[in-house]
């Protein structure tokens, strides 16, 4: 393992070489599924489909798939599988802007999809994405080759970090935690769950979708948690630091909603030392488990040291 490299561009070639082959093939999946489904749907709502799939990002937890994938020896087209994830991100993404949620006009460097749209084209877009996520994981799946067993592994991971346990659990928390303060145990489980489980789910996926096993999954699991708080705390900071074009999304929402985070619990310094110390962990967890790692150490200096 690598981790001998330290300095954030350290990693740059590999990492910039490997994030733009992954997001060019992730997109690739996301428009032909997004125009299928465009076409399928038919009307405003297929137009609204595939507005929110041709939406920038990113694509972190589809890089994490197939950094995983990868890693672990997989030598097939993982894009369709990492596609997948993107979906229910995407998901989430639209319902979490909604008046509703967090009440947001601005993602990803353009108009949220309630605002481009209308709220009840947004929220069917939502439930639409869900399906479509399943039929992309099936395709995914069947173009690796992958047994009915480890296609229902990774459905129960990803279904599993999208849920009441996962994503949407950790919205209900979030949302019930407005205007409260919460201490450092209880903000971490909401982000535990509300971003941090499909950050794990996507480097589980594409250990499971490899082959991996035992303490390989567990490695992966481990460093899937870790990073996903990371991510967070950054997030909280970034919120507060960056402006929205920045973000390509709207800076200041958490103070203005009130929102308990980790920026304003432990102050910008200390939140971005914390997210740091979660990234070390992350790293320190891959060690051992017979791999030897090298994009995974470096997408999690990503998320820690990003800008935006």
């Amino acid at each position: 393992m690598r981790t001998e490299r330290s300095g954030p561009t350290s990693w740059s070639a590999e990492l910039q070489a490997f994030l733009t082959e992954a997001r060019n093939a992730v997109g690739r999946e996301l428009q032909q599924w997004s125009a299928r489904a465009e076409r399928e749907i038919g009307g405003r709502v297929g137009e609204a489909v595939a507005y929110s799939l041709a939406a920038s990002g990113k694509r972190l937890r589809p890089a994490l798939v197939l950094a995983a994938y990868r890693e672990l020896g997989g030598a097939g087209d993982a894009a369709e599988l990492a596609a997948a994830v993107e979906i229910v991100h995407t998901y989430s993404l639209v319902h979490d802007d909604l008046p509703c949620m967090d009440d947001d006009d601005l993602r990803r460097g353009r108009p949220t999809t309630h605002r481009a749209f209308d709220v009840a084209t947004a929220t069917e877009v939502g439930i639409r994405l869900v399906p479509l996520s399943a039929r992309v994981l099936a395709a995914g799946a069947a173009k690796l080759g992958l047994p009915g067993a480890s296609l229902g592994a990774i459905a129960a991971e990803l279904y599993g970090a999208a849920g009441a346990a996962g994503m949407v659990g950790g919205q209900v928390l979030d949302l019930e935690a407005e205007g409260r303060a919460l201490d450092l145990e209880a903000l971490t489980r909401v982000h535990a769950a509300k971003t941090g489980a499909l950050i794990t789910a996507s480097v589980v996926i594409g250990g499971l979708a490899a082959g991996g096993h035992g303490e390989q999954i567990a490695a992966l699991r481990g460093f899937g948690q870790e990073i996903g708080l990371a991510f967070q705390i950054v997030d909280d900071v970034l919120d507060a630091t960056a402006t929205s074009s920045e973000l390509g999304k709207t800076a200041g929402k958490d103070a203005a909603q009130h929102k308990a985070t980790f920026a304003g619990l432990l102050g910008v310094q200390a939140a971005r030392r914390v997210a740091a110390a979660h990234m070390q962990r992350a790293i320190d967890l891959l060690r051992g488990s017979g791999v030897n790692w090298s994009l995974l150490p470096g997408l999690a200096q990503l998320i820690v040291e990003r800008r935006a």
